[in-house]
């Protein structure tokens, strides 16, 4: 069970994949717009209202775009979240009714873990980011800046408190209607933490690994890679790759951006300056670009795009960087909100990409200074080579089919 965007989907296809080959049957619970993503993975598919897509266009979503960073923003969208939520309540019980165990992501952790207490059955979460309290690191969805051990596990706590207001309209009413006793989310949540609930998470524990305060019960399993099946890129990427030296990709995925066009011309510039040929991609934000040097693409599986390219210019959402890794090429960070930042640091961290470029800071010549250090400086592409050959051999899905197996047993 997931919601959110693209992102907060594909990587559970994969996942769900794994598990079906192992002999269990799954079902991918989310938004509607995304069953296309499932077709031929060998999983099913039960549909949750709500475009997200829509939402983010939506006047509410749109303003967002306005909304401070950090902290602020994050109270915005619990806001957003909240009101939306409960429009999946039946859904999601609908589907919980047909199933042994529930998977649940972190967009929808406590209202999935009501159900499956309610029901009585067993569960665990797939986490696509930590979201879990540590001293290490501050909280990703703020951007993972560190205060100090003490301030991180305060913000931490802070983070967590957030999480469970989106869901404090809809749990009670949930709990009632299985004839659960009264919590509040707070009590839920240490609820959660005393019974060590299991949760995976699924990325590499080379580019974050697990916090050594953690409790047991918190995994860090390693990426489940989206499902696809040796795709083809269209005709006229083919003819525009082999048309010339490679290009760099720029794309944002999901985030929507308060002037498309200017942002187009200005990354287009950058590309150019910097001598590079590039590829597109409009994602939800509109990006374009016109010229025989760039090509402007829809959606393509990035496991097929990304290895033919000098670099990745792109937001740093969890799925696109674990992409870019997974492809072994440098990367430019663009990261616009939440855990963006955090992932761009680790890039950074890792030597796979010079600093960050922030969306909010994008200027022609700061994105054009990032491009020609990341393909001219050999060391950024040795070292992305390097860790993805490391990222290749790890096995993501297998320690969930082992927690899985035990649960369903």
């Amino acid at each position: 069970m997931t919601a959110g965007s693209r992102g907060d989907v594909a990587p559970y296809t994969g996942l769900g994949h794994g598990l079906a080959q192992a002999g269990h049957e799954v079902t991918l619970v989310t938004h509607g717009c995304f069953e296309s993503l499932v077709t031929g993975a060998g999983v099913g598919f039960h549909a949750l209202p709500v475009d997200p897509r829509a939402e983010l266009e939506s006047v509410r979503g749109r303003g967002l775009h306005h909304s401070a960073t950090g902290a602020g923003k994050l109270l915005r969208v619990v806001e957003m979240a909240r009101r939306l939520v409960g429009q999946m309540a039946d859904d999601l019980l609908a589907a919980a009714h047909a199933s042994d165990v529930l998977l649940l992501s972190s967009s929808l952790g406590p209202l999935g873990h009501t159900i499956a207490e309610g029901l009585r059955l067993p569960s665990m979460g797939v986490y696509l980011q930590p979201l879990a309290t540590t001293g290490e690191f501050g909280p990703a969805v703020l951007g993972g800046r560190s205060w100090g051990p003490a301030g991180n596990r305060l913000a931490g706590h802070g983070v967590g408190l957030a999480v469970e207001r989106v869901f404090a309209s809809t749990v009670p009413a949930v709990r009632a209607r299985l004839g659960l006793s009264h919590h509040s989310p707070g009590a839920a949540r240490r609820a959660r933490e005393r019974q060590g609930w299991p949760v995976h998470h699924g990325f590499s524990p080379l580019v974050v690994p697990r916090p050594r305060d953690w409790r047991p019960g918190l995994d860090v399993s390693g990426y489940w890679w989206p499902y696809d099946t040796r795709p083809q890129l269209p005709s006229q990427l083919e003819e525009f790759l082999g048309s010339g030296p490679p290009p760099v990709y720029v794309g944002l995925g999901s985030a929507t951006v308060p002037d498309p066009a200017r942002l187009s011309t200005a990354v287009v510039a950058a590309l150019r300056q910097a001598g590079m040929r590039g590829v597109i991609q409009r994602g939800w934000g509109g990006l374009a670009a016109d010229g025989d040097d760039m090509l402007t693409i829809g959606e393509v599986a990035h496991s097929a795009l990304f290895p033919r390219m000098a670099a990745v210019v792109h937001h740093c959402g969890a799925g696109t960087t674990a992409a870019g890794l997974r492809a072994g090429v440098p990367a430019v960070p663009v990261p616009i909100q939440f855990d963006e930042g955090f992932w761009a640091a680790r890039l950074v961290s890792l030597g796979v990409a010079p600093r960050p470029v922030p969306l909010r800071r994008l200027t022609t010549a700061a994105l054009a200074s990032a491009l020609v250090r990341a393909t001219t400086d050999p060391s950024y592409g040795e070292r992305a080579r390097a860790l993805s050959a490391r990222i290749g051999a790890e096995d993501g899905v297998g320690p969930v089919l082992e927690s899985v197996d035990r649960l369903a047993g």
